[in-house]
């Protein structure tokens, strides 16, 4: 009764700010993102009689919150109630990239703990039974199950909310340059940042513009032309943030090394580096170019004064056994 797994973390093109449902994890809005080939979460999970508690063992961190062992433990719960079982588990994992630093370590991880979870039980899960489980977990953890770009429905109940595979991995030659500028974990985390969004006096009329720049994402996409979904994302990054820069309390995510990245991206663009920008919630700036471009935007981007790390990554198949 043990499996491992590896699940993405993965990039937002269109976002996903704001719950309609806060057990379920239901969004406000659909979203779209792009799962990250280097960017992952390699979880393994074990059940046994001689377990007498959950064990979670997170290799990269010193220590474990609490809170975040019992968010582990319940989710095991959640499979343990389909299998009709009691049984504990030790649950071990490691990213190879910084946790909780706004780069969808929560996705990833979520994702991974469902699929080695649901096998090391013997459950027999769809992708969209998987999906759903894993965004109970954690919302954008739903994104990182299927493969390649991924669409997440919005939906109105549990049954309606999942993710699902526009086009998978080798349909676009698209990269992702995640530029690191602060590895260290967030002081307030995406799950509390949901909880003040309506306070901002921004976010119905975000809401109201979402379905023109979800058509723009998606026209991208279906075209592979970086010229219409490259402007349509940067839009989107810097409106979830203005948002979140108006909630009460504020969140300010951005740092002076976010901030020399982004200028920096807009220059080589006027210099003829077709590059474009996108943020998650966090500091960390992700970089969308075509692979031919790919290596030149890692170089330039490491010229950046703050940055700690570049990873290159291609889009990736969903969460999966090895």
């Amino acid at each position: 009764m043990k499996a491992t797994a590896v699940a993405p973390a993965n990039i937002a093109f269109i976002k996903y700010w704001g719950k309609k449902d806060e057990a379920l994890r239901l969004p406000l809005n659909a979203s779209i993102s792009m799962n990250l080939s280097e960017a992952y979460t390699k979880t393994t999970v074990e059940f046994s009689k001689e377990f007498t508690s959950d064990q979670v063992e997170f290799f990269d961190a010193k220590s474990l919150d609490p809170q975040e062992i019992l968010r582990v433990s319940k989710h095991l719960d959640r499979l343990r109630e389909m299998k009709g079982v009691s049984l504990r588990a030790k649950v071990a994992t490691k990213n190879t990239f910084p946790k909780s630093s706004g780069i969808a370590s929560s996705a990833s991880g979520f994702a991974a703990l469902t699929v080695a979870g649901s096998v090391a039980l013997g459950l027999s899960l769809s992708e969209k039974e998987l999906s759903i489980l894993a965004r109970i977990g954690s919302g954008s953890a739903c994104r990182s199950v299927p493969d390649g770009f991924v669409e997440w429905k919005t939906g109105d109940t549990s049954e309606e909310s999942y993710a699902y595979s526009l086009y998978p991995s080798s349909y676009w030659d698209l990269c992702d340059v995640l530029v690191i500028v602060a590895s260290s974990e967030k002081k307030i985390s995406s799950t509390k940042g949901h909880e003040a969004v309506q306070a901002s006096l921004f976010f119905h009329s975000r809401l109201m513009s979402l379905s023109e720049r979800i058509e723009r994402v998606k026209e991208g996409l279906k075209k592979r032309d970086l010229g219409i979904l490259g402007p349509a994302i940067e839009k989107e990054a810097i409106n979830m943030h203005a948002v979140m820069m108006t909630q009460t309390p504020a969140l300010f995510y951005w740092t002076s090394a976010t901030m020399d990245s982004i200028h920096a991206v807009i220059r080589w663009r006027e210099e003829g580096l077709q590059v474009y920008f996108t943020i998650d919630a966090g500091p960390n700036i992700h970089l969308i170019c075509e692979a031919k471009d790919a290596k030149v935007v890692a170089q330039k981007a490491e010229t950046i004064h703050g940055v700690e790390q570049v990873i290159i990554n291609k889009p990736a198949r969903g969460a999966h056994l090895v």
